[in-house]
């Protein structure tokens, strides 16, 4: 973590470039500062944070995103929490913890009394009646290396490899639902025997759950989220069917297929209800589903600091069914081909807990791929395009889905192992900008490449951007654009099955000695065998296409993602917006890791918002947020009168008259589906305040 001052504040960047500013108003170093660490102990958060980086000084004022940042009192306990307001909320002398919730979290120790507000919501504002000693503490997204248990390539070795992986996590209660609290697994490397380091014994520790499956790697990777997510111990036996084992039940289990099902409704169960239990601990915001805990007759306060076998128990025999259509539909199903190549894949991608399912599909029949039937209007310069033989994925319940497998399917994003391994590779460089390349090389697509680049500018202070913009490259000149350390390359121009079209040539992925583009948009007819190659040699993920495409649509695309993505959508959200705006939709695909963010925006995921025109004069609002990368979070619409937060991925319903949505609107830059058409929202709320 490095934290910097600019001319209004401060800065915080972690190693995955991801950022916080402070605006200090009058901000001066002091070493006469309250103790942060003081205070995060008396509040009993130590167990679960502690800062990369901290600062002390002074200061009349500080000011962050417009994000969910509590005040705790030290003595008391009270919570302050500015809700759903502007405030200003007022706060009596006391001694305080402010938390600032963002994608580089901050703790803030300063004695009052003070004011938090957040005028007009575009920041949240932190005022004191003088000049103020604080100490700020920054926590960033990138953990410390989680060590690597060496296992024999056996069922039994997978299975040790598992038991090691709740090392990972920060905590036992069930705060373990929020995301900063499940830190990456150990990594799996094959040997001979099993080893497993001290370090991650120790983090490990006891484990009073067991799951026990057949000596088969199918059986291992379904039951991997849940084993992991509740810290129990993996075993194989050919006796007997598939269980979960705690000291009080055995819970037995079908075999696969059903087995995949079983595991999936589980999982949901278990994480889900420790979302409500949570509220009964330090870090309770008000969830919207938190009543679903009276209706099943738990006791949170209990439940809370329960071991996880015991909590286990509680909600295997509560009736879940009654609840579960209070939940939101799950973020992420990953299906996976269960090799041994593939085991160590699972260290990068348990902690988000996704599903896990064996990967199944079947051949794609043409008519079933609409885009064939439009061949006649793709683009005249296409050229010789590398052909791509789809499938047709057997796919789990869930908003996104991820293919780990052979075949290129629909409708998921194809990745590889290289993908989750190349992500150690940009994490080193935490003070310098985020690097852009955007290369036009074809002049018919000027006006994309123009439209590019200024979304790519306006976001550049903001996100601290560097921004360069290419023309007519030889295949010298983009090799070395690849070659050289980048965060993403935006090519705008044509693929053959050579490779990407220069001025003097085609460039051929294959040809690269490695690709040091963290990520990637070949936004080219049939650019899918290039990203790959891209992926295995070196970037974490990119957006391709399968087949032929129009300028026209090429350019919708294009400029769409480009905005999606310096606002904080993952690829594989970017990309799934971007190509529904167009008839040939279904020809981009995200390559590599599809849950991978470049940057960041003010609300740590992006919002998906829908609005309906009434009949009345008003109209219908519904409001999102959610992300594959993120579970366990809440949100609260800047519409809701109540201080009650929501889980991601859930939808709130709203209706409000024409300046109320005019209003609303200009909080922050959406993409905001109107009456059926993806509309940006600063666009919308000008028209609609005009009127």
């Amino acid at each position: 973590m490095q934290v910097e001052r600019t001319d209004d504040g401060l800065r915080a960047v972690d190693a995955a470039k991801q950022s916080l500013t402070v605006r200090a108003e009058e901000w001066a170093d002091c070493a006469a500062a309250p103790s942060l660490d003081a205070g995060i102990g008396a509040l009993g958060l130590g167990d679960t944070w502690e800062p990369d980086a901290t600062v002390a000084g002074s200061a009349r004022s500080l000011g962050f995103p417009p994000v969910y940042a509590p005040a705790r009192d030290i003595d008391t306990g009270e919570l302050f929490d500015l809700g759903s307001g502007t405030g200003p909320l007022s706060l009596p002398q006391g001694s305080y913890v402010l938390r600032v919730d963002s994608r580089v979290d901050a703790y803030v120790r300063f004695d009052g009394p003070a004011a938090i507000e957040k005028p007009g919501y575009e920041r949240l504002r932190v005022r004191f009646p003088g000049e103020t000693a604080v100490e700020i503490g920054f926590g960033g997204g990138v953990r410390d290396d989680p060590g690597t248990v060496t296992v024999p390539r056996t069922p039994t070795g997978v299975a040790a490899a598992l038991s090691a992986f709740p090392a990972g996590h920060r905590t036992a209660t069930a705060d373990r639902s929020f995301n900063s609290m499940r830190g990456r697994p150990p990594r799996i490397a094959f040997g001979e025997s099993v080893s497993i380091p001290e370090s991650v014994r120790d983090a490990r520790g006891d484990s009073d759950a067991r799951v026990v499956v057949p000596p088969d790697l199918a059986s291992l990777f379904v039951v991997s989220p849940l084993a992991h997510y509740v810290g129990a111990e993996v075993a194989v036996s050919a006796d007997g069917p598939p269980r979960i084992e705690t000291p009080e039940t055995t819970r037995t289990l079908d075999r696969l297929p059903t087995l995949q099902d079983e595991v999936t409704s589980l999982l949901e169960r278990v994480f889900y209800l420790d979302c409500v239990v949570r509220e009964a601990g330090p870090h309770g915001s008000g969830l919207s589903v938190a009543s679903a805990i009276d209706d099943l007759g738990l006791d949170a306060e209990a439940l809370y600091t329960a071991p996880p076998a015991e909590r286990v128990d509680a909600y295997l025999a509560a009736p879940f069914d009654a609840v579960a259509d209070r939940f939101p539909e799950w973020h992420l199903s990953m299906s996976i081909d269960p090799r041994y190549e593939h085991a160590p894949t699972l260290s990068y991608l348990l902690a988000n807990v996704p599903h896990v399912r064996v990967a199944e599909s079947t051949g794609l029949d043409e008519t079933e791929w609409l885009d064939t039937s439009l061949s006649a209007f793709y683009r005249r310069d296409a050229g010789d395009v590398a052909s791509v033989e789809l499938v047709q994925p057997s796919l789990g319940p869930a908003r996104t889905h991820g293919w780990l497998a052979d075949g290129v399917p629909i409708d998921a994003f194809k990745t590889v192992p290289e993908a989750y391994e190349n992500r150690s590779l940009y994490l080193d460089a935490p003070g310098e900008p985020i690097s852009i390349v955007a290369i036009l090389n074809d002049g018919d697509m000027r006006e994309e490449h123009d439209e590019v680049a200024d979304h790519y500018r306006e976001r550049a202070a903001a996100l601290y951007l560097d921004v360069t913009l290419e023309e007519h490259l030889t295949v010298d000149e983009l090799a070395t654009v690849f070659e050289s350390r980048t965060d993403l390359v935006h090519y705008i121009g044509h693929c053959e099955r050579e490779g990407l079209r220069c001025a003097d040539g085609y460039l051929s992925a294959s040809s690269l000695s490695a690709s040091n583009a963290q990520t990637f948009f070949l936004n080219a007819c049939g650019s899918f065998h290039e990203g790959i190659e891209l992926i295995r040699k070196g970037s974490v993920a990119g957006a391709v296409t399968f087949n032929e495409v129009l300028d026209s649509q090429a350019a919708t695309v294009g400029t769409m993602f480009a905005r999606l993505l310096v606002n904080g959508y993952c690829m594989e959200r970017a990309l799934d917006k971007s190509r529904r705006q167009i008839m040939t939709g279904k020809d981009y695909a995200v390559v590599g890791d599809g849950t991978h963010v470049l940057t960041q925006s003010e609300d740590i995921v992006g919002t998906d918002v829908a609005v309906t025109r009434r009949n009345d004069g008003r109209f219908d609002v519904t409001v999102s947020m959610g992300a594959p990368w993120m579970t366990g979070g809440f949100f609260r619409p800047y519409l809701q009168d109540s201080d009650e937060t929501h889980l991601l991925g859930a939808t709130t319903a709203f209706t409000v008259d024409r300046a109320e949505l005019a209003e609303f609107l200009s909080y922050a830059d959406n993409p905001v589906l109107f009456d059926g058409s993806l509309r940006w929202s600063d666009a919308l709320a000008a028209e609609f305040g005009d009127r």
